[in-house]
């Protein structure tokens, strides 16, 4: 399975969005500071994550949820947890 996930930070609220085929792993991965992305801001919370089939399926969808539109479609899905 090939997955797309959005993090939100607990220190800034912050959301992140990213792929995986290891979502359990990446997470952790995240938080003990392994990706210089996210690294200081630290630590995060799954709140959203799609399963794929596919790998181009899934970093297709990666790709279109970090465009404008996107991310518009992003806060209209979470509009009642991101209050």
């Amino acid at each position: 399975m090939h997955y797309v996930y959005i993090l939100q930070s607990l220190k800034n609220k912050k959301l992140y969005i990213g792929y995986t085929n290891n979502l359990k792993k990446r997470l952790q991965e995240h938080n003990s500071g392994k990706s210089l992305a996210t690294k200081p801001f630290r630590p995060y919370k799954l709140i959203f994550y799609e399963a794929f089939l596919d790998k181009k399926d899934a970093k297709a969808r990666e790709e279109y949820l970090k465009s404008g539109w996107g991310l518009r479609s992003i806060r209209k899905m979470l509009k009642n947890y991101l209050k």
